[in-house]
């Protein structure tokens, strides 16, 4: 079956992959001119697949105004706030209010991120990948006894779901993590000690050439300009260079457009989606939640983090990447708005020091600034569209590396008509339009 995958970031990309090695032959539609150029490239560098959970939160929407008010709080909004991001606010104050709705997404999420990890771990087994990846566990830091209740309490789910999670005491704490000799405060920790980190975009861009080698091919500076569909399917995407001047669709003069005609269409375009999805005739309400990340070679190797560290005051994820250091933090409402504030930048290097100092040169880090691909409720849109051959795996939000091995393999379960490995109602793409 010939299958056409929109977007080469890292769920894009884990797709071709997953359904290459199925057999099918495939081709990736991608703007950029390489794989995970935008919310893949500079992101925490964790795989949590133990602490993935709903954006709309009961508990969030208490923090909410606090954090947004308070200088270095970690939620942030452009004032006015756009039409859209009302809308997405709206629609996340709805759902987060909605009873019982919170609890059955986490669950779900929680389950697929134990799928994702058996999927991960399998990818690595046979496949050689560069990425500084490693699976030494995340720790959730509680600098508060409330913090620290609030953490203990949450052991109790992810114990019926099999997911090893224990509560570490401060001494516990540094064993584990020794680097942290910074005068912040400690209560204790709660740590997921099957999760994982790597360099998210070094591991696309390596499985991308492993996607190369099985034949896939990749249409780069190339986007879908419009869709035909007929007797409910998708029959064909008309492509246009998406920068005339130096892309050149295969066969067609720059600028001009093609028809590129597939059996199926898998949409994994991030951001993008959202637009994307209304040529597909789909509502996908996705908000581009925008983060940031710091990116600096390690000092001393005694004061690095070993494992994923989550400094709860600020919401800065600290990740050991080989011999770099990667900071990452906020959530910010500011639509596609890709500055970079001083501010942001100097939470995350007081996050950083207050818990780990002397660990990194942070006067030399690489600073960068990405979307994440949002939906209102949290779960990621898995499963079909509108046409029965259109697949929609994309929404991730901030757990895309996370979540991307199992959401490909799912989507090579549909595609291929077998029972999926886990129940989708929680994921499902038409769910805003019901």
């Amino acid at each position: 079956m010939r299958i056409a995958v929109i977007g080469a970031g890292v769920v894009g990309v884990t797709t071709a992959y997953a359904l290459a090695r199925r057999g099918h032959d495939v081709v990736v539609i991608e703007r950029h001119a390489a794989p995970a150029e935008e919310t893949s490239r500079g992101n925490a560098g964790q795989r949590s697949y133990g602490y993935v959970y709903p954006w709309a939160s009961p508990a969030m929407l208490k923090k909410a105004l606090p954090w947004l008010v308070k200088a270095d709080g970690p939620l942030k909004m452009s004032l006015p706030p756009s039409p859209c991001t009302l809308q997405f606010l709206l629609a996340t104050w709805r759902l987060a209010k909605t009873p019982g709705l919170f609890d059955k997404n986490k669950r779900a999420m929680l389950r697929l991120g134990a799928y994702s990890r058996q999927c991960f771990l399998e990818l690595q087994d046979t496949l050689s990948l560069a990425f500084d990846g490693g699976h030494g566990g995340l720790i959730d830091l509680a600098s508060d006894a409330a913090t620290a209740e609030g953490l203990k309490a949450s052991t109790g789910l992810l114990d019926e779901l099999g997911i090893d999670a224990q509560w570490l005491t401060p001494a516990q704490v540094y064993d584990y993590e020794p680097g942290l000799t910074g005068e912040a405060p400690l209560f204790g920790a709660l740590r997921m000690a099957q999760d994982g980190t790597g360099d998210c975009q070094e591991f696309t861009r390596s499985l991308a050439e492993q996607c190369r080698a099985m034949g896939v091919e990749f249409r780069w500076h190339t986007e879908v300009d419009s869709a035909t569909t007929q007797q409910g399917r998708v029959t064909g995407l008309t492509l246009r260079p998406a920068t005339p001047a130096v892309a050149q669709i295969k066969g067609a003069p720059a600028g001009q457009a093609e028809t590129l005609e597939a059996d199926a269409v898998v949409l994994c375009a991030g951001c993008d989606s959202r637009t994307l999805g209304k040529r597909l005739g789909l509502r996908l309400p996705i908000y581009p939640v925008k983060g940031y990340s710091l990116t600096a070679p390690i000092l001393d190797d005694a004061k690095a983090p070993c494992s994923t560290v989550i400094d709860d005051r600020y919401k800065v994820v600290a990740t050991r990447l080989g011999d770099r250091l990667r900071a990452t933090g906020f959530v910010e409402l500011a639509e596609l708005n890709r500055n970079i504030p001083l501010s942001r930048l100097a939470t995350i290097r007081k996050a950083i020091i207050s818990r780990f100092p002397g660990v990194a040169n942070l006067d030399r880090a690489e600073t960068w600034t990405g979307f994440r691909p949002m939906l209102p409720d949290g779960p990621p849109a898995i499963g079909r569209g509108r046409q029965e051959n259109l697949f929609i795996n994309t929404g991730h939000g901030t757990f895309g590396w996370t979540l991307s091995a199992a959401s490909a393999e799912l989507t090579g379960q549909l595609i291929d008509g077998e029972t999926p490995a886990l129940d989708l109602e929680a994921f499902h793409p038409l769910r805003f339009e019901r």
